[in-house]
């Protein structure tokens, strides 16, 4: 995976993740994993080893009292695809396949575990859609936006209760990444019915301008990170 778009991948995982964590309702927040570990992660991701290999450490003992820890699994199974890319950046890529199946098969049985869990869907989603962006075989990039854009479905099903009353960033990332995603995917009905949505919901908003621009070219230039905070490119 080439520095710059192991960067953009960072970028684009942190900014979601950071707009969806106030959001989760899984469980009080001091009894949420992701409370724990998030910072030491984000840190990590964005380029502290000290402070990733502490939030791997982290899972690492929840995992050792309960192996089915369904959100230790989810994080550190996105720790070890951010290891992967390290390694195939440095050249290692058997080490780097190895880590990245590994950490693939850590994402899945976590939502396996806990299908309908929001905090699991919702780390999965963000990291699998970002990465396969930068994967330049299309055979390995194309089921990763399938699974991601079944995480956000998953989170959009399950938050439809309750969707209005959160915040603009976490409905806004969370709508175009459906939106995007299905357009990415070919899927250009399902694109259309979303980013209507943001157009109807989120009015006067960076989400909406970039859905103004999809229903004009249908296609979107890349985004780097998230779009209510970065509304340019």
């Amino acid at each position: 995976m080439r520095r710059h778009g192991l960067k953009l991948v960072i970028a684009a995982v942190i900014a979601f993740l950071i707009g969806f964590v106030s959001t989760i309702r899984s469980a009080p927040a001091q009894q949420r994993f992701d409370m724990k570990v998030r910072n030491d992660f984000f840190a990590g991701f964005a380029g502290d080893a000290a402070a990733l290999a502490r939030g791997m450490k982290a899972c690492d003992q929840a995992l050792a009292e309960n192996p089915k820890d369904a959100e230790a699994l989810v994080w550190h199974g996105g720790g070890l695809l951010f290891n992967a890319g390290q390694a195939f950046r440095g050249g290692d890529q058997q080490k780097g396949m190895d880590l990245w199946t590994r950490g693939l098969k850590e994402m899945q049985t976590a939502v396996d575990l806990e299908p309908d869990t929001v905090g699991i869907r919702i780390p999965r989603g963000a990291t699998l859609l970002a990465t396969s962006r930068f994967l330049p075989d299309e055979a390995m990039a194309k089921p990763l936006l399938e699974t991601g854009l079944s995480d956000y479905q998953r989170t959009y099903d399950l938050q439809k209760p309750y969707f209005t009353t959160l915040g603009t960033h976490p409905r806004g990332e969370l709508l175009f990444g459906l939106a995007e995603g299905y357009s990415r995917l070919g899927d250009q009905t399902k694109a259309a019915t979303y980013f209507e949505e943001i157009k109807k919901t989120l009015p006067e908003t960076a989400y909406a301008k970039r859905a103004d621009l999809w229903m004009q070219t249908k296609s979107l230039p890349m985004q780097t990170g998230c779009v209510g905070c970065h509304a340019g490119n």
